[in-house]
């Protein structure tokens, strides 16, 4: 039993803070993680896990015994000397101690050790990246520990596999535990068929004019904030619309070019995830001829995104030529599902997503009814399908979680012929800005890919 609570000394750790905070600034750091629960072990496997990469580990110093210095004696003593070996040797990598591990480059390996020794902190050098995705623990020249990275990534998620494999569907659970094991698996990327940095929406903007859109909303309904950010950044006049608005007579379909539904949780998903949103439309008469004068109009455009996905797909009825669409139920995996998920750009008729067919790109899913559900097979075909989930090899999703909802040839966003309504569940207004991406490649610009779909409504509206 330890004579001593742990402690840490307040000037250590606020000169420690401001290193990291000066370092981020200089963009000197390339990966950090506190060492903490797991200890040195854990903070690795997890840098490793994230990074899909090796780390060859060398423990020499963080585990250094100043009475076990000479190797040769190691060696002739090996069975009376075992035990304080491996004391040792787990301290350093199961002490759950205060510290970080950050990686570097290495030609800036002076500029932190004068830092940290000017700030009295103490370092250590414990390895580097390799090629092997492996994790290689070596000490005294030997190797103490191996094995490859998604081995020890199943291992790692094995307990919540088998949480989720009782709780949730049993072959989404297995479905996703099986794709660790995919060492080849490349992870998220981005090739693009245009080029994101053209603003194609400016000769438009410049004009001064700014149409309308209206974005709407229900009660519980969120992400009209991003939603309205994306199309003002088009060109776009964007305006605040309530459900309860419309059928105050306050606002009118008709001053308005376009129409984004938002997503969220429409009544709390009480009524079925959009399916309410809809009715309060389709049983008003007065709401459901004012939406359908608008859908009719040929200079306008909407857009339904996630709740607003499923919402227009109940109102299909009055949107002329989206009667194969499909109707959204409950994520095959029976969860909620939110993830930076991989899908690609179909060839379709749709305004929004014109010049970007072939596109494969990652963006934001939340939704717990997500998965597309046609009234037959004739209209699966004959639907107007303009995104497909891929996986990160860019073949169509099937499996979880690459599909996150079970969708049928992973059938994500559809159109109608003449391309002026488009519905999907991902939400492209989430991931319309490059700092918005959870991951994104270095060379991206200020706008991600997907702000192409905004500028493509304010080109169409001209």
């Amino acid at each position: 039993m330890a004579e001593h609570a742990p402690d840490v000394d307040a000037d250590q750790l606020k000169a420690f803070f401001e290193l990291i905070q000066q370092w981020r600034q200089d963009d000197l750091i390339l990966a950090y993680h506190d060492r903490a629960d797991g200890g040195l072990f854990a903070t690795l496997c997890e840098m490793a896990f994230a990074s899909k990469c090796g780390l060859s580990v060398m423990l020499d110093t963080v585990a250094y015994d100043q009475y076990m210095n000479d190797v040769d004696g190691l060696d002739k003593r090996p069975d009376s000397l075992k035990g304080r070996f491996n004391d040792k040797l787990f301290q350093a990598l199961f002490a759950e101690e205060l510290g970080a591990v950050i990686q570097i480059r290495r030609d800036d390996r002076s500029r932190f050790t004068e830092a940290l020794r000017a700030a009295k902190l103490s370092y250590h050098f414990v390895g580097e990246p390799n090629d092997r995705d492996e994790l290689r623990f070596w000490r005294n020249a030997k190797l103490v520990f191996s094995a490859p990275r998604a081995e020890l990534l199943q291992t790692w998620s094995e307990t919540s596999y088998q949480i989720a494999r009782l709780r949730d569907d049993a072959d989404c659970a297995r479905e996703e535990f099986e794709a660790l094991a995919d060492s080849a698996n490349p992870g998220l990327s981005v090739a693009l068929t245009f080029n994101p940095a053209d603003d194609i929406a400016a000769p438009f903007i410049a004009t001064g004019a700014r149409p309308k859109i209206a974005i709407l909303r229900e009660q519980g309904v969120n992400s009209q904030a991003e939603m309205a950010a994306a199309f003002e950044r088009a060109g776009f006049a964007p305006f605040d619309v309530h459900m309860s608005d419309l059928q105050a007579g306050r606002v009118r379909l008709a001053d308005f070019k376009g129409l984004a539904a938002c997503g969220g949780f429409s009544y709390g998903d009480v009524l079925g995830a959009g399916q309410g949103w809809a009715k309060s439309i389709l049983f008003n008469p007065a709401l459901r001829e004012q939406f359908e004068i608008f859908f009719k109009r040929d200079d306008t455009f909407a857009l339904g995104v996630c709740n607003g996905c499923q919402m227009m797909s109940n109102l299909a009825e009055i949107v002329p030529g989206a009667e194969a669409w499909p109707r959204f139920h409950r994520n095959r995996s029976e969860q909620f599902e939110a993830r930076f998920v991989m899908v690609e750009v179909q060839d379709s008729p749709s305004i929004l997503l014109a010049g970007m067919a072939g596109s494969r790109m990652p963006i934001v899913v939340s939704h717990g009814e997500g998965r597309a559900v046609f009234a037959g097979i004739d209209a699966q075909d004959n639907a107007r399908v303009a995104l497909r989930y891929v996986d990160n090899t860019g073949a169509v999703a099937e499996r979880y979680p690459f599909n996150p909802n079970g969708s049928p040839a992973g059938i994500t966003g559809l159109t109608t012929p003449d391309g002026r309504f488009t519905i999907m569940m991902p939400h492209p207004e989430r991931t319309a800005r490059t700092v918005q991406m959870s991951w994104h490649p270095a060379d991206l610009g200020e706008d991600s890919p997907w702000m192409r779909m905004f500028r493509n409504a304010r080109k169409w509206v001209g």
